[in-house]
């Protein structure tokens, strides 16, 4: 979601339904009536955000060995249950009922009051702009689970994403897109997610690794994923719902949705070959799972600034956030944290730059607000950075702590013996291929 011009509808759809947040004033008679295509937009976009879960699935199974493909896509197509619960009873009430700057209220408590009339300040029903949210709540915790894969037990994960999305993922999203939100209070861009998704999830992975600890023979024992093409298609799938990921972030099927759109497909491409150039230029070789990552980090670079810069923003973005990735999934093994599928090398890194270069790019004419190069703007970098370190600090704090304590009461590791036999029948029983 973005924080100006576009912002201001979802900032009018939090703070003043009718009836709901204030029950006793009526809807404002210049309230605007449901557009369909925009409703249209945005309950496809939710449909596209949903099947990047799959698609992270498959990312995410084939890179790890054969004897874990099911135990780590189920990390993913769990969250869908899991946090769609989770949102419906009280995910979406903490992030955007009317509370305190920190965090909301209960007002939507099981989605109370949230039906299908027009909100004030946006063309879609609140019940479209709650699910297309849940969509974002859904995966962030997923994304997590690239860390810690190949050696976490289930229950205890799905206990986790649980009191994750709850403590670290509602107060987050209500800090910068919520009413009253400190974050967006402060004027803090993110159009679509960069701090909401993908510092906090990548942030959060790295915590939680250094609870788990490394698996079995990392770094010394090579770890090859077992089917590179599953992580193809699966790049493939995400690359195709972002689109909803980002263009439905501007809540309409407008000129802002456009731009969004095409400076994703951008960027993505950009992400790619850049990365594959900085691998063919370190290694030698460029690698299909590099074209996959870079392509991912594009995307996630992207996703705070895609309401805000243009072409030349989503180029430099692109061509910026491919290598630096790559750098940092590169030194994860100097540093000796065995991040087992890059959660914090590609979304904590390139969520943390995409959000700084939006205040360095951002074009007045596209979101409203100009940036350092254009217009000067130092203050709105210094948003940015503030906005970063914020998320920085409270999705590692609350994640550390919340995995210590997990792991010392009902233990978040599986036994090495389990980890030696994998996941897939240790944790469910069942293996992915019967040969």
């Amino acid at each position: 979601m973005n924080t100006t011009a576009n912002a201001r509808r979802l900032t009018a759809a939090s703070l003043a339904l009718a009836g709901i947040v204030f029950p006793g004033i009526a809807m404002a008679a210049d309230a605007p009536a449901i557009d369909t295509g925009d409703t249209a937009w945005i309950l496809t976009s939710a449909a596209l955000v949903l099947f990047m879960i799959p698609g992270l699935a498959l990312f995410y199974g084939g890179m790890v060995r054969s004897k874990n493909v099911l135990s780590t896509m189920m990390h993913s197509f769990v969250a869908m249950g899991v946090m769609t619960v989770q949102w419906a009873v009280i995910g979406y009430s903490l992030s955007f009922a009317e509370g305190n700057p920190f965090v909301g209220g209960l007002d939507y408590f099981l989605l109370s009051g949230v039906g299908n009339q027009p909100t004030p300040g946006s063309t879609i029903p609140h019940s479209v702009f709650m699910i297309f949210q849940g969509m974002f709540a859904i995966i962030t915790p997923a994304l997590i689970s690239g860390a810690v894969a190949e050696r976490i037990k289930f229950g205890p994960y799905v206990l986790f994403i649980l009191l994750w999305g709850t403590l670290v993922y509602d107060p987050i999203c209500h800090w910068v897109w919520g009413p009253g939100g400190w974050l967006g209070a402060m004027g803090a861009l993110d159009f679509a997610g960069g701090t909401v998704v993908h510092i906090s999830s990548g942030v959060s992975a790295l915590a939680l690794v250094l609870i788990l600890g490394r698996r079995i023979g990392y770094p010394h024992t090579a770890i090859k994923p077992h089917n590179l093409g599953l992580t193809l298609l699966g790049a493939g799938m995400l690359w195709f719902g972002w689109f909803g990921f980002n263009g439905g972030s501007a809540l309409a099927a407008d000129a802002s949705a456009a731009n969004a759109f095409v400076v994703t497909h951008l960027c993505a491409a950009t992400g790619a070959v850049a990365w594959m150039l900085a691998e063919a230029l370190h290694r030698g070789k460029a690698s299909a799972l590099g074209f996959a990552s870079g392509a991912v980090a594009g995307l996630v670079g992207i996703t705070p600034a895609c309401g805000f810069v243009g072409v030349g923003g989503a180029l430099f973005i692109g061509a910026t956030v491919g290598p630096l990735c790559y750098g940092a999934v590169v030194l994860k093994t100097r540093f000796g944290y065995d991040d087992s599928l890059d959660a914090f090398g590609v979304h904590g890194v390139g969520g943390s730059w995409g959000a700084l270069m939006t205040g360095v790019l951002a074009v007045a004419s596209i979101g409203g607000t100009a940036g350092l190069i254009e217009g000067g703007n130092m203050g709105q970098v210094g948003v940015q950075f503030i906005s970063v370190v914020a998320t920085f600090v409270y999705a590692f704090v609350v994640t550390f702590v919340l995995a210590r304590v997990l792991d010392a009461t009902i233990g978040l590791r599986v036994s090495e013996e389990d980890e030696r036999t994998g996941l897939d029948l240790s944790e469910h029983g069942e293996t992915g291929y019967d040969m």
